[in-house]
């Protein structure tokens, strides 16, 4: 589960704290991309819109396994996430490019986000996740 202390803070990631999101290409190489539009789809569950071209985008498909990488310094000051204020969520991918998901997706997205992609051509990415981690790869506190 994601911790319900660390929805708002993913929500709200964008722009300082954008989330990184980490996919493991043909080669065997993580690509590491930052995602503003990173967010909490529910307990079980994180979601971005995808509307990029690149590296990242070109390894994204149902069964995809992705990692996505939280660091919010505060975090640690506010003694919510050990060791720099990291989270680190382990998941699978499932894309989604029209329907219920495809619209909530949309609908939670920040506007900076909507406003680059005026034409809607992206699309929702779900992820579930598996583990969710603190940088000493212990389980987060829920």
């Amino acid at each position: 589960m994601i911790p319900k202390v660390l929805h708002e803070h993913i929500n709200s990631a964008f722009p300082a704290n954008v989330c990184l999101v980490g996919v493991a290409m043909p080669d065997g190489y993580a690509q590491i991309s930052p995602r503003g539009s990173t967010m909490v789809y529910d307990e079980y569950h994180l979601a971005l819109w995808e509307r990029g071209k690149g590296s990242t985008n070109k390894q994204l498909r149902d069964g995809t396994k992705v990692t996505v990488f939280l660091r919010k310094p505060q975090l640690r000051e506010a003694g919510i996430l050990p060791k720099g204020g990291i989270a680190r969520f382990y998941g699978t991918a499932r894309l989604h490019r029209s329907g219920e998901v495809y619209d909530k997706v949309w609908e939670k997205l920040i506007q900076p986000e909507k406003d680059r992609d005026p034409e809607k051509k992206g699309y929702a990415v779900l992820i579930k996740v598996e583990r969710a981690e603190d940088l000493d790869g212990q389980p987060l506190k829920i």
